[in-house]
């Protein structure tokens, strides 16, 4: 059985490992141009990483490729492949929330591939001040979840600060319970970032009602303090069990089985259009009526999608709000360009946050 096996095998596995050599040849010839590719933008200052550009890669690959390959698969291979060539150019340095193995950190090697150098900061005022005083080329926040909505101190800085969205990922969420044994017994707490309690608090109140639930600073800060306490329980996802040397009791306890997180990259370089865009801003009006009508007329007489409208207080004591709104389209494009300019002049305040390609 097995000679016969192999038999059958010898010849396929000896067309691939022929595959594999021009494979690694032509990656290589890639590689060489992308270090020229360096070059050029060197003489022109020009950044290294382009969203927009590596997004029409990926997307003229995909609609190219007669399969059997799926649309994720080569997705992130070529992510991959083009985060590789970036490090040969230049290595980058993105900031995420920390510690390491949190959905943060998971959300940055999503975006930007393995080949990053991860910063782990310890809130997401850090994130942000890292980027604005050059400890980093980027930083990567969650602004909002499927679940429990917006992230509030994210729209307080992106209010705040002089950077720019440059890109935008949305990460499935599968929240795990974790101990270092790898069974229930013994827990006295579970521990957890409060979003992640929040998102978990049916399943809890259903097979641990009595057992103390703490809010931490994260995830894996909540993973770290299980490795160092067997009554200890985690809610984190699998980065961090592997990172704290955990293993999983219950898989997948969040309440929404289609719990997903969005972040937002920022940094101090614009994108430029990639043809599947979104614009992030924020405006507020006068406390006047019909004013949020007034505002957004201008997106609706142009024929631009708005796909969030989020409020927030402006904290001035006079019952004013920020409005935080995604448009589809990128701020060079015809409509939105028209729009944006009208809405502006209608709006007390308006700042625009960034275009940027959306996450497919």
């Amino acid at each position: 059985m097995d000679d016969e096996l192999n038999s059958r095998l010898k010849p396929l596995r000896d067309r691939i490992d022929a595959i594999d050599e021009q494979l690694i040849a032509l990656l290589n010839q890639r590689a060489a141009v992308a270090l020229e590719v360096g070059e050029v933008k060197k003489l022109y200052n020009a950044p290294v990483f382009r969203p927009e550009r590596e997004q029409q890669v990926i997307a003229r690959l995909q609609q190219m490729s007669g399969g059997p390959l799926a649309n994720d698969h080569i997705g992130a291979i070529w992510r991959e492949i083009m985060a590789a060539s970036r490090s040969l150019e230049r290595s980058i340095k993105a900031a995420f929330l920390g510690p390491v193995g949190t959905y943060s950190e998971e959300a940055v090697h999503e975006y930007f591939g393995q080949s990053i150098e991860g910063l782990p900061c310890l809130s997401i005022d850090e994130v942000f001040r890292a980027v604005e005083a050059g400890g980093a080329d980027y930083g990567v926040v969650p602004v909002e979840n499927s679940s429990e909505g917006a992230v509030p101190r994210t729209l307080d800085l992106l209010l705040q600060t002089q950077l720019s969205i440059g890109g935008e990922v949305a990460l499935p969420i599968r929240h795990n319970l974790l101990t270092l044994s790898g069974n229930a017994t013994g827990i006295t707490r579970v521990c957890a970032h409060a979003q992640a309690l929040a998102q978990c608090q049916r399943w809890l109140a259903a097979h641990f009602p009595h057992v103390e639930r703490q809010a931490v600073s994260s995830n894996a800060e909540a993973a770290r303090m299980a490795a160092a306490d067997a009554s200890v329980a985690a809610i984190a996802g699998t980065r961090a069990a592997e990172r704290y040397g955990l293993q999983v009791v219950y898989p997948a306890i969040q309440d929404e089985p289609h719990n997903r997180t969005r972040f937002v990259v920022i940094g101090h370089a614009p994108t430029g259009a990639s043809g599947y865009d979104l614009t992030s801003l924020i405006v507020s009006v006068k406390n006047q009526p019909g004013a949020v009508f007034k505002l957004i007329e201008p997106l609706a007489k142009h024929g631009v999608s708005m796909t969030r409208f989020e409020s927030r207080p402006a904290r001035m004591g006079a019952w004013e709000y920020y409005f935080y709104i995604d448009v589809e389209g990128h701020r060079e494009d015809a409509s939105v360009a028209a729009a944006l300019a009208e809405l502006g002049n209608a709006a007390a305040f308006f700042k625009i946050l960034g275009s940027y390609p959306r996450s497919r």
